[in-house]
């Protein structure tokens, strides 16, 4: 490691203003070109061996002690689906259901066309769970087989 290296390193340390990930991959970076062999640093900060030599690597490739950003997945419903999905839970139940399931709504989506695709319960928990603020004035949906 250079000189330049050593002292951005500590600069890092040292201020203790960077984010607590970060500081803790500088201390290993700092620890490993002090001559600590990997199980010692995962030992001074209780993290696994592994996770040292993968910072070792990320520096030596990237030269970064920073994450990259992580694209979120993509959303199974966009806002006009999303929007009929509420509609559809203030709606009436079908015929011999009290109310609306998760499992009903998600197949109804389905069957009418509103999307390609089956989408789980749980995606639709997720979205109507965004939207309570509509639900709030309709129907109560259920999570249960009825």
């Amino acid at each position: 490691m250079s000189q330049i290296d050593r002292v951005e390193l500590q600069d890092i340390v040292g201020k203790g203003s960077h984010q607590a990930r970060v500081m803790r991959r500088a201390q290993i970076l700092l620890w490993s070109d002090a001559g600590k062999t990997d199980s010692e640093i995962a030992s001074l900060l209780r993290i696994r061996p592994l996770t040292v030599a993968h910072t070792r690597q990320k520096w030596v490739a990237e030269r970064s002690l920073t994450d990259q950003p992580r694209p979120g997945g993509q959303s199974k419903l966009d806002g006009k689906q999303e929007a009929f999905l509420v509609a559809l839970a203030c709606s009436d139940a079908p015929a011999g259901y009290e109310s609306w399931t998760m499992q009903l709504l998600a197949d109804k989506l389905v069957e009418l066309k509103v999307i390609d695709a089956p989408i789980s319960d749980e995606t639709v928990r997720v979205r109507l769970k965004k939207r309570g603020q509509a639900l709030a004035q309709g129907t109560l949906v259920h999570s249960d087989g009825q």
